[in-house]
């Protein structure tokens, strides 16, 4: 069987594409700005929406430098309810408190451990 192993390329290892006659995509690079007078450079395509405001690496929010920019659409969504907010609208902080101390009570009189 070893005398009839295919030669040439491997499979997946090379492209048989040339870039030859290949045009990118025309592009536009935007400009951002932090408070704190950072500077980022973004690459949009250039019929992309460019948005009013980027959010960088470091979670620090950026505004467009100049250009246009479509303004954030105002959505009638209702905020996320978190569990603790749903907790809320059952119990005051008073009760959860008082449920807790008699819980931590419990589990550890089932451990064993003193009061």
């Amino acid at each position: 069987m070893s005398d009839r192993s295919l030669r040439g390329m491997r499979l997946g290892a090379q492209s048989m594409e040339s870039e030859a006659g290949v045009e990118p995509a025309a592009r536009q690079r935007v400009e951002y700005r932090t408070e704190e007078g950072e500077r980022i450079f973004i690459v949009f395509a250039a019929e992309a929406e460019i948005p009013a405001t980027w959010l960088t690496k470091n979670g620090k929010e950026a505004k467009l430098v100049h250009g246009e920019a479509k303004a954030p659409e105002a959505t009638n969504e209702k905020p996320v309810r978190t569990h603790w907010d749903m907790l809320l609208e059952r119990r005051s902080v008073e009760e959860l408190e008082k449920i807790l101390g008699d819980r931590l009570t419990q589990l550890r009189t089932a451990r064993g451990e003193a009061v």
